[in-house]
């Protein structure tokens, strides 16, 4: 298996890498993360992802098409790299084609920070406007969410830490 480290924050600055090296050796990362996210968990469960994402699709993105489906999903992993998923299904109902958007998110994040899935919320709601991860995507993200990419890091970290064995 690869390095949880190296598999969540490869691409980043060696410096800072060496920095998480140190806190996961020390056994110390999984603290240091949930540190600064102390919050329980808000969303845990379909009704209330539904409402929560749904809140956040009309605050933001009123003109976006309706999301049909909206669910925490066990097969979503990090085994995988999908922490999300929104997808349009689309199928022949008589003459007509019927378009149907469905979001999905990782059931993981019952048990996270609020933060946490704010974050990928925020990301699959994008991809409703953008489906690429260009400047217009980030830039669109973080309108949503002005800490987002923060929490984007956070993230990774906490993913790391519970791959490590120091979050529950």
């Amino acid at each position: 298996m690869k390095d949880p480290i190296e598999l969540y924050l490869g691409h980043y600055p060696e410096t800072l890498l060496a920095s998480v090296r140190e806190l996961a050796a020390q056994g110390t990362l999984g603290q240091a993360v949930l540190g600064r996210y102390p919050g329980a968990p808000e969303v845990t469960s379909d009704p209330a992802l539904f409402s929560y994402v749904t809140e956040l699709k009309n605050r933001f993105l009123k003109r976006s098409p309706p999301l049909n489906k909206i669910c925490f999903d066990d097969k979503q992993t990090t085994l995988y790299r999908a922490l999300g998923l929104q997808t349009k299904v689309s199928r022949v109902q008589g003459g007509r084609l019927k378009a149907k958007q469905e979001l999905r998110v990782a059931s993981l994040f019952k048990q996270t920070p609020p933060e946490f899935l704010r974050m990928v919320v925020v990301h699959e709601l994008a991809h409703l406007k953008e489906s690429d991860h260009n400047k217009a995507f980030y830039q669109l993200c973080c309108h949503m969410e002005p800490d987002y990419h923060q929490y984007e890091f956070d993230l990774r970290l906490y993913l790391a830490a519970r791959d490590l064995g120091q979050i529950p």
